[in-house]
């Protein structure tokens, strides 16, 4: 998945939605490939964001926008700011 840069300077990724099981929160799984140093092979790295989604509409395997912003909890910092469904 893709890492960008918006206006704000707030950094935005996209990923898939992996839980939806939290009150206006999802769990979103961040994919991304590197190439491994000494052997060339490319690795694929793999992180959970929680994430803000204000409405529910977000469901498990769904392609979502997310986007840095304030801590809106102990483990929330990101906010659904596009939703792609599969």
């Amino acid at each position: 998945m893709a890492t960008e840069e918006s206006n704000s300077g707030r950094r935005v990724l996209v990923g898939r939605v992996v839980s939806d099981k939290m009150d206006k929160t999802v769990t979103v799984e961040v994919t991304r490939r590197i190439k491994h140093a000494r052997y060339h092979k490319y690795i694929t790295r793999r992180k959970n964001y929680k994430a803000h989604d204000a409405e529910n509409a977000c469901k498990v395997d769904d392609t979502v926008v997310i986007q840095e912003s304030r801590p809106l909890s102990r483990t929330k910092r990101w906010v659904v700011i596009e939703r792609r469904a599969t």
